[in-house]
């Protein structure tokens, strides 16, 4: 037999064996289909040839892709063919950006090193460019700068990656979200570079890393307390113990409290990594583990470097890998044993001690309402599982946990003890475990340990272990809630998860574990058994129930059960459904006839239906099974007729078994509309979809915004590229159930990663999607301040993507706090930093309620607009405080109309306040400018002049800005911009302490520029002259 040789790949280092897959060969086709068209020609040629080819059908694409294979492969025709990518270019790189996103996530590892060389100098071509969505291509390549590997390759990416934020530090300050996951990767990866050769590489980390945490270290909190956790790993570093004793404080407290986002947990694993992970954790059943085990341990855990990886991987496991009812349920190997796996084989030492920290990190300052019980699970089941095969884990996993009470931050030690107590309580009220007890007072840990954990633990060795729950406390519905709200329902169905008769060992045993199934709850004196063996009694009673099927529905479904070819299993479906719609609505055969297809098609539809590659013909090939069949007759059915009800019926029993039903249906009714090419009828269409979605939640008892919140749910857990190909159908159809729903937009955001959130972004802009109305935005925004930052990060981007007005959302700063609402007050700060200043932004500024230490969130957005506004400014403060005297006020009339905002108007309290607080911080930072005004000048002597004393006592330092009244008078005819100097400050302002700045202790903040005076404006004398 003859074998066809195939062509070295241009991109990929690739095997003689291997075949080029779809992509490779569309990047491949595109690249000769651009040679074909340019070959030969000179530049003039060449540039009328290209304009020819975007004419063709897929044209633009292939000469696109063409392109950026030759920029790729080819660095003598880089330049060349970006400019010529920047001609010829319609989306602003959209193209281009979003098939190289693809390409760096799938396939970096097997991009030869000419690529990746090359990969790198277009992300700096296209930085240099300001092209939009670089920051999502950068967070995607900086998930290759694996942890725990020091190979040449590595820290080549690692190190042409700092240079390029280096290089262009201006553009990576845009971009907060970017700025967190760079500190986040380089503090992990500077742990790693202690060899010698590596000196330089992390003396420049070092101070790349010192000079944007401290410019930006109101940016980095959105980290969370992992932050802290990494900083520790790096204290010893000279420049970083300076860091530590300058954030020692407030800041650290409010890190701590904060858990952090997934999003940063996944970011330290490659792809790759993840893959394998995600599959080992939902696939591989338990006593069939070793050898993936085996594997990885070689693949990524085999070298000395390697070690520290596996803190990376404990957090993603705790923090990312949150279980399913089903997955909990099933023999599939629990977290807790991987976990064991991970500390058991470790051979670092420090490794060890790094790794149980990353176990028992989200105890510390464990929150119930912030945080997730499902952070703290592995933990405590790691212990009691090891104890009777592993004692010696146990062991020093509980001293770990009673030496971390006192050491680990001496100052904070009742925070961290109460942080561990409230992880111990949750783990009882929740019921992982029935009882501490046996964990904490076992014979089998030595005399001392035993002693201190007593008297480290006295409320829970005291306690009486709990009563056994009734049976009905086992019955565990499927959930559709969040997950904190769901944490009960899944740790009961995981109490004591996966126990079988005899305790599973870590990966050194291989032997496949029995299970016994218990036929008496009420006499198992074995607790452990409980959960599963009456989920494994359950699925056997669910078995026999055919029998009760009688005729020939009954002898359809035995052969539906028993048959496996894809279309004659359709074929008898069609038969069951046309037998069906003779029955009767209330026909008591129903439920039993439903529960019986459920069981049938339950695996049709398990796991992910969406085909990878968008065609019409895989399109139709995905809705080829039992289910979709029964989908097809109720979409083909006309109004009221015959039989519609009765297959509504058996719908609605099926969903009880089959919860994603709802989300299939969604996906059913888009493909069928897709591939029936009504595009003269799409209006038709589309209501006959609506309806038949409609009829569904109608038949399930549930309105239709529950319903499509319920299935995006259950769609996110199991298949987010699904999800988001409904999405824009969803938001389009159900208008009034979708836009502004705070709970069906946390479902999408929470579940998107970087690349899908890229495409929503791009659809709005488009004009495909609209997910925000300006009505009612922000009772919507209001409810997101609770959100992860992550997703509020998310949110607000969507926010802008869809031109929000910022008159629609500057009413919400009146009850944003400093501290809190971070991320709120960052995005509305930018918003503002686009518009010039007026009455009602004033207004809002000022109704703000005032701080103790001063409101930096006022103070950034008055000093921005000084820098160029600084008149216009002034005349708006002063107006505005001229105007609580309307008695006095010349100016009480002049703002009669063109209203934009019906501001809440501040009080002359409220105003005189944030003007002495801003007084404070401004004398700090030496940028007294604006009180030197003329027009600040008046609206202070007014001010004073119809203040009480005791205003005049409370506000004394302030009005001690203004001249004598003489040299008021002798001045009045000088222009309106022009400043007089400022009265000499008491004594008592002299030794006033200076405001301790919340968000940065560093005195390089860029909060602490000076406000940049008029250039009109001479020179004036400061009021302090050393403030500093």
């Amino acid at each position: 037999m003859e074998v066809k040789s195939t062509a070295s790949s241009r991109l990929f280092l690739t095997s003689p064996v291997e075949n080029k897959d779809d992509s490779e060969e569309k990047l491949e086709r595109s690249y000769q289909f651009l040679q074909g068209t340019v070959s030969g020609l000179s530049d003039k040629d060449a540039h009328e040839a290209l304009n020819k080819a975007l004419l063709k059908d897929k044209g633009y694409e292939e000469v696109s892709l063409g392109l950026l294979v030759t920029i790729l492969t080819e660095p003598p025709n880089a330049s060349k063919s970006y400019r010529d990518l920047t001609l010829i270019t319609r989306d602003g790189f959209g193209l281009v950006v979003t098939n190289l996103s693809q390409l760096i996530l799938e396939k970096y590892l097997k991009f030869n090193d000419i690529v990746k060389q090359q990969l790198v100098w277009l992300l700096r071509e296209m930085i240099k460019n300001a092209v939009s969505n670089v920051d999502n291509l950068v967070w995607n390549l900086m998930r290759h700068a694996a942890g725990g590997d020091v190979s040449q390759r590595n820290i080549t990416l690692i190190e042409s990656l700092l240079d390029v934020f280096i290089e262009y530090r201006a553009w990576l300050e845009k971009f907060p979200l970017l700025i967190a996951s760079v500190v986040y990767t380089y503090l992990r990866l500077i742990e790693d570079h202690h060899a010698p050769y590596l000196t330089s590489l992390k003396q420049k980390e070092v101070n790349f890393l010192i000079s944007i945490m401290r410019d930006h270290f109101h940016e980095c909190l959105v980290i969370g307390r992992d932050l802290v956790r990494l900083l520790q790993n790096v204290a010893r570093i000279p420049e970083f113990e300076q860091l530590w004793r300058d954030i020692l404080l407030a800041p650290k407290k409010l890190l701590l409290q904060n858990r952090t986002s997934r999003r940063f947990l996944q970011s330290r694993l490659t792809p790759e990594m993840e893959k394998k992970l995600v599959f080992l954790t939902s696939q591989v059943r338990f006593g069939n583990h070793k050898r993936y085990q085996d594997w990885f341990q070689r693949q990524y855990l085999a070298t000395p470097e390697s070690q520290s990886l596996r803190c990376d991987i404990i957090r993603f496991i705790v923090g990312v890998i949150h279980p399913t009812n089903e997955l909990l349920c099933s023999d599939i190997i629990p977290r807790w044993a991987v976990i064991g796996w991970l500390l058991t084989t470790c051979t670092s030492s420090v490794a060890v001690s790094n790794a149980k920290l990353a176990l028992f990190y989200d105890w510390l300052f464990f929150d119930s309402e912030r945080d997730n019980i499902m952070n703290i699970e592995p933990a405590i089941l790691v212990m009691h599982h090891s104890m009777r095969s592993h004692p010696a884990v146990s062991a020093t996993l509980l001293d770990f946990l009673c030496r971390i009470i006192n050491n680990f931050y001496p100052p904070l030690t009742d925070k961290v003890h109460a942080g561990i107590f409230a992880s111990l309580r949750q783990i009882l009220d929740k019921r992982v475990l029935p009882s501490l007890l046996p964990l904490f007072d076992n014979s089998k840990l030595d005399r001392e340990l035993r002693n201190m954990v007593r008297e480290t633990f006295k409320e829970f060795c005291n306690a009486m272990p709990l009563e056994s729950s009734s049976k009905e406390e086992f019955n565990v519905p499927h959930s559709t809630k969040y997950e904190d709200d769901s944490v009960e329902a899944r740790m009961v169905a995981a109490l004591n998860n996966h126990i079988l008769d005899n305790e599973p060992a870590f990966s050194d045993d291989e032997e496949e574990p029995s299970l016994t199934i218990t036929t008496n709850l009420e006499e198992d004196t074995d607790d452990d058994d409980i959960p599963l063996s009456k989920v494994r009694l359950k699925e056997k009673g669910d078995k026999s129930d055919d029998s009760l099927i009688e005729g020939p529905i009954g002898d359809l479904i035995l052969k539906l059960k028993q048959e496996t070819d894809a279309e004659d299993r359709c074929d008898l479906m069609e038969k069951v459904v046309e037998l069906l719609i003779e029955l009767e609505e209330e026909d008591e055969n129903l439920p039993v006839i439903a529960k019986s297809l459920s069981n049938c098609v339950k695996d049709d539809v398990k796991g992910e239906v969406f085909p990878d590659v968008l065609t019409q013909e895989l399109l139709l090939d995905s809705i080829k099974s039992p289910l979709f069949v029964l989908f097809k007759t109720l979409y083909g059915f006309n109004k009221d007729e015959l039989g519609k009800d009765v297959l509504y019926r058996v719908a609605s029993e099926m969903y009880n078994y089959l919860p994603n039903m709802g989300y299939l249906i969604l996906y059913f009714l888009k493909v069928q509309i897709r591939t029936e090419n009504k595009k003269e009828d799409h209006t038709k269409a589309s209501a006959l979809k609506i309806s038949v979605y409609k009829d569904f939640c109608q038949s399930i008892d549930k309105k239709i915004d529950i319903c499509i919140f319920d299935d995006l749910y259950a769609c996110h857990i199991t298949d987010t590229k699904l999800m988001m190909w409904i999405v824009p159908d969803l938001y389009r159809d159900f208008k009034q159930q979708t836009l502004n729903n705070a709970q069906i937009l946390r479902v999408i955001i929470s579940a998107v990663d970087s690349r899908q959130f890229q495409t929503l972004v791009g659809k709005v802009l488009q004009g495909h999607l609209v997910m925000f109305k300006p009505e009612n935005l922000l009772t919507l925004l209001k409810v997101s301040l609770s959100w992860e930052s992550i997703e509020q990060f998310f949110l607000w981007q969507l926010v802008n993507a869809h031109d929000i007005s910022i008159d629609t959302v500057l009413p919400l700063i009146t009850e944003l706090d400093y501290e809190q609402h971070s991320e709120a007050l960052t995005a509305i700060t930018l918003m503002l930093k686009q518009e010039k200043p007026n009455a009602d932004y004033i207004k809002y500024l000022f109704s703000r309620d005032i701080c103790d230490n001063g409101d930096l969130f006022i103070f950034t957005i008055i000093k921005y607009w000084c820098d160029e506004y600084i008149d216009k400014v002034a005349e708006l403060i002063s107006s505005l405080l001229s105007t609580r005297y309307p008695s006095t006020s010349p100016n009480k009339r002049k703002r009669s109309g063109g209203k934009t905002l019906s501001a809440t108007v501040p009080s002359a309290d409220q105003v005189l306040g944030h003007l002495e607080k801003l007084r404070i911080i401004c004398e700090k930072h030496d940028c007294m400018a604006i009180y030197t005004l003329d027009s600040m000048q008046r609206a202070l002597s007014i001010a004073q002049n119809n203040s009480n004393d005791s205003q005049r006592k409370q506000f004394s330092e302030l009005f001690a800005l203004m001249e004598e009244e003489e040299e008021i008078s002798a001045t009045k005819s000088r222009p309106q911009g022009r400043g007089r100097k400022p009265a000499a400050k008491t004594a008592a302002s002299n030794k006033r302490q200076p405001v301790r700045e919340i968000s940065d202790s560093s005195e390089e903040s860029s909060e602490e520029e000076e406000i940049v005076k008029p250039k009109q404006a001479k020179k004036r004398k400061k009021v302090m002259s050393d403030s500093d």
